[in-house]
C-alpha cells in the first residue's frame, strides 16, 4: 500500500469510532489497528502509522459532546462526508479483496469498544457502501464478527471446525478435529473468493507460524496452515475444498492406477504411478529437469498410452477405445508452446476455434461466447492486433499465453491439462495467469498443471502437489505445505516442522528439490555425482509412510454436461479453408511472394533460354517458332512449378502441425484439412 493510502485508511479508523462522550478508546481497538498494521509493514513503519492514527484521533476527537446535541448531530454528518471523501481515494487504489479486509479490521475494530453505538454503525454502512460491498455480505461478515453465527442468513458460506460429530447449526458445514481445545469458525466470501477465520477457545495455536489470538479475525489465504500441538493441522485446500465441492452440482473423480510408460530402448518413462482426485482441485506437477513432467501429462490426458496400467474419468477409461468416446471434450490441453495462428488476430483466433467445436451455437451465440471468454481473460483491448511470431512480437507473452488459455477454456472442458504456463513470463504475468487457472477451480474444473521452479505465491495456489523424481518414481503426492515438512523430516532437517517462515511466511519451493537431489561430500568436501537418496528410495519411503495403495476402480457415474459438437466433414473443411485465406491475405510478405515467384522465375529462364535464328531479313532478328530452346524451357518450367508446388504444400502442413496436435482433443477430421489445404493449393496454382 501506498503512505496516502495508509494515511486514508488511519484517517478511517479514526473517524468510524463515537467517542465524542468519553474521549478514549480501549487497548483492545488499538490492538486491531496495531496488529492490522503489523501485517502490512515493519515494526518501525507500525510504529510510525500508529502515532498518525492517535494524531488523527486527537484531531477529531479534542472536546466532548453531548449525545443527541445539535453539535453531535453536525459532527456526524461533518463524519460522513470525510468518509466518503477518504473511500473515494482508497477506492481508486485498492482491490476489492484488499477493501474487504479493511471493513473487517473495522468491523472488529468497534467490536472491541467499551459499547457499540448506533452511529458507528452507520458509519460501517457508509464504507461499506462506498467500497461497493454487497449488502448481504457485508451483513455476514457483521454477524460474523459482532453478533452470532446463528444470525448469519447464508449459512453455507460457514464452516465450523472443532471436536464435535456434526454441526450444531442446520446448514453450516463442519469439520471434525479429534482434539481441538475450543472451535474455529470460517466464513467464505464469494465475490472475491476468500476466508475468514476466527478462533474462540484457550489452546496456544499457529497460523502460518504465528500465534492465533482467540476472538481476532484473521485471513485465510493460498498456502495457509493452522498448527497446535495436539490438533491436526488444518489446511487451506480442505477448507476450500468444502466451499468449493459444495456450489458443484456434477463432479469428476479421476483416477490413476499403476500408470507404466516406458520409452523404447530406455528406462526413462513413468513408473507405478497412481492418483485419485476430483473437480474443484488445482494439482501441480513438480520435479527437477528431465524426470518425466511433461510425459506423465501426455499420459494423463491421452496423447501416450501406458504399456501398463489405466486411467479413468468418472469411471470411463480413457484408453478404451469404445468408453473414449464419451469422453469427448471432458479433456483440454494447454501447451507449454503458444500455438497460435501467428497472422490472424486473437479475436479470429478464437472465433474460428469456436466455430470448430460448438456446431451446435449459431452466430450470435459464438459471437457471445467468445466476447465473454476476450472479456473474462482481459483480452478486450488487443482482440484486434495480429498474434505476430515469438520472434516478432505483436503482442506480450503474457498475453499470448491467456490467448493460449482461451482457446481451451471457449469449449468449457472438465478436466483441464496445463504444461509449463509460466515458463518464460514475468512474476507478475505468472501469478495472473495462475489466478486464471485457480478461477477455473472454483467453477468445478479438476486443473492438472506442470510447473518448473514456482514462486511462494504460486506454489501455494495448489490444492495438492505432485513431486516426481527421476525415471519417473512418484516420490510424493498431497498438501503443498506438508510437502516441505515432509522431506525436511526425512533429511533429519532442524526446523523440519516449519513449512514456512515465520516472519515474511514465504515458502521455497526450490529447498524440496534441493533435499530430493542433495548429493554426498566426499573424502575430500566436495560434492559428488552420487545422491543420498536414490529416485527408488524416496519413492519406497513416500509409499511406506502414507500407506497409500492403487485406487479402486471408480463405478461410472453421469459425466457434466458440455457444449462440445463439431461440424460435419464439408462444413470442417469450409471453416479451414476461410481461416486459412484469412490467414494468408494477411500475410502480405506470403501473398507477394506467391503470386510474383513463379512469373519472375518463368522470365529468368525465358530470357537464359531465348535463341536467335534470324530470318531471311534479319540474321539477329528472335523468331518464335523457330526457337530450339522451346522443349527444355518448358521442361524446365514444369520441374520448377513442381517443386515450388511441392514446397509449398510441404511447408504448409509442416507449419500447421503443432496447431493440429492441440486441435487433435476437437476430434476433427484430417480428411477435411487436407481437402481445405488441397483446395488453396489449387486456387494459388490455377
Amino acid at each position: 500500500m501506498s503512505e496516502a493510502i495508509l494515511k486514508a485508511l488511519m484517517q478511517l479508523f479514526a473517524l468510524i469510532v463515537d467517542i465524542d462522550e468519553i474521549q478514549e478508546i480501549s487497548e483492545k481497538e488499538r490492538e486491531i489497528i496495531h496488529s492490522f498494521l503489523s501485517r502490512q509493514l515493519n515494526s518501525e513503519l507500525t510504529e510510525k502509522y500508529m502515532s498518525i492514527f492517535e494524531n488523527y484521533l486527537l484531531h477529531y476527537h479534542q472536546h466532548a459532546i453531548d449525545k443527541g446535541s445539535v453539535k453531535q448531530r453536525k459532527r456526524t454528518s461533518l463524519t460522513a462526508v470525510r468518509i466518503l471523501a477518504i473511500c473515494e481515494q482508497i477506492n481508486e487504489e485498492l482491490e476489492q479483496r484488499q477493501k474487504i479486509y479493511v471493513i473487517m479490521q473495522m468491523v472488529e475494530y468497534i467490536s472491541y469498544g467499551l459499547e457499540i453505538r448506533d452511529t458507528e454503525l452507520e458509519f460501517l454502512q457508509t464504507v461499506a457502501s462506498a467500497f461497493n460491498l454487497d449488502e448481504d455480505e457485508y451483513q455476514d461478515i457483521l454477524n460474523f464478527v459482532i453478533y452470532s453465527l446463528k444470525k448469519i442468513p447464508r449459512k453455507e458460506l460457514v464452516l465450523v471446525i472443532n471436536s464435535e460429530l456434526e454441526s450444531k447449526i442446520e446448514g453450516m458445514h463442519h469439520i471434525h478435529n479429534h482434539h481441538l481445545e475450543g472451535e474455529f469458525s470460517v466464513l467464505n466470501i464469494p465475490s472475491v473468493n476468500t476466508n475468514v477465520v476466527r478462533y474462540r477457545g484457550k489452546e496456544d495455536l499457529f497460523l502460518n507460524g504465528q500465534i492465533i489470538q482467540p476472538g481476532m479475525t484473521y485471513t485465510f489465504d493460498h498456502g495457509s496452515s493452522i498448527r497446535g500441538q495436539n490438533i491436526d493441522p488444518i489446511y487451506y485446500t480442505d477448507v476450500a475444498g468444502i466451499f468449493s465441492t459444495a456450489t458443484i452440482t456434477t463432479k469428476i473423480s479421476f483416477v490413476a492406477r499403476g500408470v507404466e510408460f516406458r520409452f523404447k530402448n530406455s528406462d526413462n518413462g513413468i513408473q507405478g504411478f497412481n492418483l485419485n482426485e476430483e473437480s474443484g482441485r488445482l494439482i501441480g506437477i513438480m520435479g527437477g529437469s528431465g524426470v518425466g513432467k511433461s510425459t506423465l501429462l501426455n499420459v494423463l490426458n491421452g496423447n501416450l498410452k501406458p504399456q501398463q496400467g489405466e486411467i479413468l474419468i468418472n469411471g470411463y477409461k480413457l484408453y478404451d477405445e469404445k468408453e473414449r468416446e464419451q469422453l469427448n471434450g471432458v479433456i483440454g490441453y494447454i501447451p507449454q508452446d503458444d500455438l497460435l495462428l501467428e497472422d490472424l488476430t486473437v479475436r479470429e483466433n478464437l472465433y474460428y476455434n469456436a466455430k470448430l467445436c460448438l456446431d451446435s451455437y449459431n452466430e450470435a451465440q459464438i459471437d457471445q461466447v467468445v466476447d465473454q471468454v476476450l472479456y473474462d481473460l482481459d483480452l478486450n483491448e488487443i482482440m484486434d492486433f495480429k498474434v505476430g511470431k515469438p520472434l516478432h512480437k505483436v503482442i506480450s507473452g503474457g498475453q499470448r499465453k491467456r490467448v493460449n488459455i482461451a482457446l481451451e477454456l471457449i469449449r468449457e472442458p472438465t478436466v483441464l491439462f496445463v504444461d509449463e504456463p509460466t515458463s518464460g513470463l514475468s512474476s507478475v504475468d505468472s501469478e495472473m495467469v495462475m489466478n486464471l487457472l485457480r478461477e477455473q477451480v472454483f467453477k468445478g474444473k479438476l486443473v492438472i498443471v506442470n510447473i518448473h521452479q514456482p514462486s511462494s505465491t504460486l506454489y501455494k495456489m495448489f490444492d495438492r502437489i505432485i513431486f516426481i523424481d527421476k525415471g519417473g518414481y512418484q516420490i510424493y503426492c498431497g498438501n503443498p505445505s506438508e510437502a516441505v515438512i515432509y522431506f525436511k523430516t526425512k533429511s533429519n532437517h532442524a526446523n523440519a516442522n516449519e513449512d514456512q517462515c515465520v516472519k515474511c511466511g514465504n515458502v521455497d519451493p526450490d529447498q524440496v528439490l534441493q533435499i530430493i537431489e542433495a548429493k554426498i561430500v566426499n573424502e575430500h568436501g566436495k560434492l559428488s555425482r552420487a545422491r543420498r537418496v536414490s529416485p527408488k528410495e524416496w519413492a519406497d519411503l513416500y509409499r511406506a509412510s502414507s500407506g497409500r495403495t492403487i485406487p479402486e476402480i471408480p463405478e461410472k457415474e453421469v459425466l457434466p454436461d458440455n457444449e462440445y459438437s463439431i461440424p460435419g466433414l464439408f462444413h470442417q473443411a469450409r471453416i479451414f479453408f476461410i481461416r486459412d485465406v484469412l490467414g494468408k491475405l494477411a500475410n502480405k510478405q506470403y501473398v507477394l511472394l506467391t503470386l510474383l515467384l513463379a512469373p519472375l522465375l518463368a522470365t529468368v529462364m525465358a530470357f537464359f533460354t531465348k535463341y536467335f535464328s534470324g530470318s531471311a531479313t534479319d540474321p539477329a532478328a528472335y523468331v518464335f517458332r523457330n526457337n530450339d530452346n522451346l522443349p527444355t524451357y518448358l521442361l524446365m518450367s514444369v520441374i520448377v512449378f513442381l517443386f515450388l508446388g511441392m514446397t509449398n504444400s510441404s511447408q504448409e502442413i509442416i507449419k500447421d502441425r503443432k496447431i493440429l496436435q492441440r486441435e487433435s482433443f476437437l476430434n476433427l477430421s484430417w480428411g477435411s484439412y487436407l481437402g481445405s489445404k488441397i483446395m488453396i493449393m489449387f486456387a494459388i496454382s490455377a
